[in-house]
């Protein structure tokens, strides 16, 4: 948020006639003090140094990342400042609300599964040891279903920590895994793409997040391969990152843009067919918006999707589970 309001902050008062560093200072003065306050203050000083805009907030690469300084960079050389900066405003706010829906499709699924855990876990560590002398003392045969839940509940009740613990250690193995070997990072993030519902979904975002990268270096006087070369470390996938890095590649060596993304396999059809307008039309940075817009778009529909199936999902497993549960419990001693 202090992002995007310092940006269009900046692209205001540029465009209003107000000298860079002058505007810089009013911010700095206009917004509450905070981590983003100092780091303002440092840009004011290495610019009041000798460096330009585009190095001074190079410095922070935490919050101005590459293609921030890469675009700023541009618009500095070009004299467009102001038309970069409100490009990069509208870019970044369209990429808070991306966010913004993505924590509203995460948050019900979290509160239901936090919910399951501890159902479940009171269940077995404390309703199940309590009922299984009254099960024992029955005198008929214990069902197989009915001796496999005492058996969870005495993992449960021995090995608690363990069964609390492994979860966290197997996610913290599986990371330490992708960090240390591609083969393994790559075999991951393609399955986030392929995941029931969130992986269209997290694909499309990342897709949209590339064309519209691509769109703005592009329309700003960045060549094609510089402008691939950039945003191939914004997608956040290695699978995404090797197909652009081998379009890249194939554009080098001389062919041409549409069938080099063809050739990857990975990327839809959508995509290399607006490419292919952009290149016969000579409007690749307005043929890339519209695959922005078009998967932004259907980003939105998605999720409006989704909400309602996985509610039904996250119910049915959980009233499944309950019913197995209570047949174990009961099905001994009902008659």
């Amino acid at each position: 948020r202090e992002l995007i309001n310092f940006t269009f902050h900046v692209e205001q008062l540029t465009k209003s006639g107000v000298p860079l560093l002058d505007s810089l200072k009013d911010i700095r003065n206009s917004i509450e003090y905070s981590n983003f306050t100092e780091v303002l203050q440092t840009v004011i000083d290495d610019i009041e140094g000798g460096k330009t805009f585009s190095l001074a907030l190079a410095e922070h690469p935490a919050i101005f990342d590459k293609v921030y300084v890469t675009l700023v960079r541009v618009g500095e050389e070009t004299g467009n400042l102001s038309e970069v900066l409100k490009e990069l405003a509208e870019s970044i706010m369209w990429q808070d609300e991306l966010a913004s829906h993505m924590r509203k499709i995460m948050i019900y699924p979290a509160i239901v599964t936090a919910i399951v855990v501890g159902v479940v876990s009171f269940l077995m560590m404390y309703l199940m040891p309590q009922l299984l002398p009254f099960i024992r003392n029955i005198g008929t045969e214990v069902p197989s279903h009915t001796r496999a839940l005492l058996a969870v509940s005495d993992v449960f009740v021995n090995y608690w920590y363990l069964v609390f613990s492994l979860p966290i250690v197997v996610y913290a193995a599986v990371v330490m895994a992708a960090r240390k070997n591609p083969e393994v990072r790559y075999f991951i993030d393609g399955l986030k793409l392929r995941l029931w519902l969130i992986g269209p979904l997290a694909s499309k975002i990342k897709l949209a997040r590339f064309a519209n990268y691509f769109a703005m270096m592009y329309s700003s006087g960045i060549t094609v391969l510089d402008a691939l070369g950039i945003s191939e470390g914004m997608v956040d996938n290695l699978v995404l990152e090797t197909s652009i890095n081998k379009a890249k590649s194939n554009i080098a060596e001389g062919m041409q843009i549409s069938d080099s993304f063809e050739r990857t396999g990975v990327f839809p059809s959508l995509i290399v067919r607006m490419i292919k307008v952009g290149e016969d039309t000579g409007a690749m940075d307005e043929a890339l918006l519209n695959v922005s817009y078009f998967y932004n778009r259907e980003v939105k529909e998605s999720i409006d999707k989704i909400e309602p199936a996985i509610l039904t999902v996250l119910t049915v497993m959980l009233g499944g589970l309950m019913m197995l549960i209570m047949l174990a419990v009961l099905g001994t001693v009902y008659d």
